[in-house]
């Protein structure tokens, strides 16, 4: 991909939503919702502090990512439908369950 978020900004793969509830209906596209869950695909060298010192970013490609309803740009990319964000607009990165289990 030729492209590359400048400063703090950072470029984000929408995940796709649940196509039914919990209880097995089956959400129609119409009333879908889009979701507010993504992956990092991109992300920015970060920004400068009053002395010019870089401040790196706590994400990284590949972290899967909250984000508010209304965040972000959305943009195509490689005929990919894509969003920029700035950092301060993820309001949270999603850990990987452990797979350990307790022994019985």
């Amino acid at each position: 991909m030729g492209f590359r978020p400048l400063h703090d900004r950072v470029l984000v793969r929408r995940l796709e939503g649940e196509e039914k509830t919990a209880g097995g209906i089956i959400i129609p596209d119409t009333a879908k919702e889009k979701p507010q869950e993504g992956e990092v695909v991109s992300v920015g060298s970060g920004n400068r502090d009053d002395s010019g010192k870089l401040i790196a970013l706590d994400v990284k490609a590949g972290d899967r990512i909250l984000f508010g309803k209304w965040s972000g740009t959305e943009v195509k990319v490689d005929g990919e439908e894509l969003l920029i964000m700035k950092e301060s607009d993820i309001l949270g990165v999603i850990e990987k369950k452990s797979s350990k289990k307790k022994a019985a």
